[in-house]
């Protein structure tokens, strides 16, 4: 308990200190005090709430997936508040505030997987799983290599995932504190650090509850707010949009028809996604890989039973639903209000204060002043908190109980070691994640996450669901198929506009689709389904004979894991 006070001590002290917020000119001024004391209350309601978990995280299975205890509405906002992620909140929102009608793919996309998770996926999961989405996977195969495959995907989309939320969360603390970016991102670590090395999964679980209730009513409020602006009128919003996109196209030297014509392309699709295999891979990415992220599926190992796990995802797919619904208003609310008002603007270079990303924050603080931009700086800190807290606590089970515990122990480990190397895993988790975040610290959070997806959809995806339901899948298939499928989205995605012209400064990009899932996601189903077929093995015969022990374990729920009892 000491080192817990210690490190809350450390946060709050880095969190609250005196500072003083640079203007858009370079001069000095006052620090946003109401804005301040709002979060800084809501950071020590958080932190009681660890504090809490730490007296109740006494094994492994309260680590990693709070004893299994967690109702079916609990764990659906809980979900609820791990999905709508900064990517979400802010990097969509900026993305319609930037390109208008784009947007809306991401919105759409991240919805439409939750059906595939609900009706393939999501009591199937429980009934084989544990804690890891690898025990479901890996349930008739040689534990090994599908468990070592799996964990490079899963380690490699939890990386993508948490660039963008320190990202995120970085430019926050920046503008709403004014310190650098590089203490901004590195106070995100520390946060994190608490939340999961102490509290874990029972701790992970609730911040994440109250975060959604806090979220949802935040953008309800933003939501009417922009609509009381234009009278209710979904015409009247989109007509102000384009006549403050075109009143600023003609700012720039832009005439009156080009000025009329590029407003009207945020109406349009094109202005983000230029041509229709990028759309379509894209929104591949988005759609499957939402079903192959170990931090979301990891959520179902919280709950009963099957029948939970399913009126989870209900729960989870409503307030999500709901949410991006409300992103739509927002970024359009953010172009007439903030994008018409200099104050949000570096006179200088003319870039939005905080960076693009931080559309939203100051929408709030147009529609609600000083004190409701720090209660949404609060909870879209806390957004991001439990979101990195939820990745990180599936990096270290990845680590610890998918490598150590089930390979190197065969399966019989040490408990306390167990929970010792998960815990020093948060720890390198938290600093490659502050590394990460200052490198990437220029893009689009909702364009990281994307990727993320991709190499989800690619390579977790196709393992989940080749295993699950197709009985001549083979240890093999899915330990290499899996494997190709996240190396080829890696490489393609280096290969693409975004890091080999964007980051690395080539000229022409060697693959020229941003979004690599249109190739490596086929490629991945392809791969396992060709070597599983060819797969001729004394192994492969195991694994053909174990599908149906496997299938009935997976329909009935028989043999399942229990629920702890607290």
């Amino acid at each position: 308990m000491s080192r817990l006070l210690a490190f809350i001590v450390c946060l709050l002290g880095l969190i609250t200190a005196p500072g003083v917020a640079h203007a858009a000119d370079g001069t000095r001024s006052a620090v946003n005090v109401p804005a301040i004391v709002t979060f800084a209350i809501f950071i020590a309601i958080t932190l009681s709430i660890t504090w809490w978990a730490a007296r109740r995280t006494k094994t492994t299975a309260d680590f990693y997936s709070a004893g299994g205890g967690i109702t079916g509405r609990q764990n659906g906002l809980a979900i609820a508040g791990d999905y709508m992620s900064a990517a979400s909140f802010l990097g969509i929102s900026a993305l319609i505030f930037a390109d208008g009608y784009d947007g809306l793919i991401y919105s759409t996309g991240f919805l439409v997987g939750w059906p595939i998770i609900l009706f393939l996926l999501a009591e199937r999961l429980r009934n084989l799983g544990r804690y890891t989405f690898a025990d479901a996977a890996a349930f008739r195969f040689g534990q090994a290599p599908v468990r070592l495959s799996s964990t490079f995907s899963s380690l490699t989309v939890i990386l993508f995932y948490l660039i963008a939320q320190m990202v995120g969360a970085g430019q926050l603390i920046q503008l709403l504190f004014g310190i650098p970016y590089m203490y901004a991102v590195g106070s995100v670590g520390l946060a994190m650090t608490v939340y999961v090395l102490f509290g874990g999964m029972i701790a992970t679980t609730w911040v994440q509850i109250i975060k959604a209730v806090l979220l949802l009513g935040c953008a309800t409020f933003m939501t009417l707010a922009v609509l009381y602006n234009v009278g209710f009128s979904l015409d009247a919003l989109f007509a102000q949009a384009v006549a403050v996109k075109a009143s600023l196209a003609r700012a720039g030297g832009a005439d009156e028809a080009s000025a009329a014509q590029s407003a009207l392309g945020i109406l349009a699709p094109g202005g983000f996604i230029k041509d229709p295999a990028s759309a379509v891979s894209l929104g591949m990415a988005l759609m499957f890989g939402t079903a192959g992220l170990p931090h979301i599926l990891m959520r179902f190992f919280t709950v009963p039973d099957a029948k939970t796990a399913r009126t989870s995802v209900l729960w989870a797919t409503g307030w999500i639903g709901y949410f991006y619904l409300l992103t739509f208003v927002i970024g359009f609310g953010a172009i007439i209000l903030v994008g018409a008002n200099p104050a949000f603007f570096d006179p200088a270079t003319g870039a939005m204060l905080g960076g693009n990303n931080m559309a939203a924050i100051h929408l709030a603080e147009a529609v609600g002043g000083d004190i409701f931009m720090g209660f949404v700086s609060a909870v879209a800190f806390a957004t991001i908190l439990a979101v990195v807290s939820g990745l990180t606590l599936a990096g270290a089970s990845t680590i610890s109980h998918d490598l150590y515990a089930s390979v190197l122990r065969k399966g019989k480990p040490d408990p306390r070691a167990e929970l010792r190397l998960s815990r020093i895993t948060v720890l390198a988790l938290a600093v490659l994640a502050v590394v990460l975040g200052i490198v990437f610290e220029k893009q689009n959070v909702a364009f990281m996450v994307s990727l993320a997806f991709a190499v989800a959809a690619s390579s977790n995806f196709p393992a989940l669901l080749l295993s699950m339901l197709w009985k001549d899948c083979t240890t093999r298939g899915v330990a290499i198929g899996s494997a190709l499928g996240a190396l080829s989205a890696v490489v393609l995605t280096v290969l693409s506009p975004t890091i080999w012209v964007a980051q690395l400064g080539y000229a022409e990009p060697i693959f020229p689709i941003a979004s690599p899932t249109l190739i490596s996601m086929p490629l991945g189903f392809v791969a396992i389904w060709l070597i599983s077929y060819f797969d001729r093995s004394d192994r492969a015969a195991l694994d053909r004979g174990g599908y149906i022990a496997q299938r009935v374990r997976s329909e009935t729920g028989i043999g399942a894991t229990k629920a702890s009892d607290h």
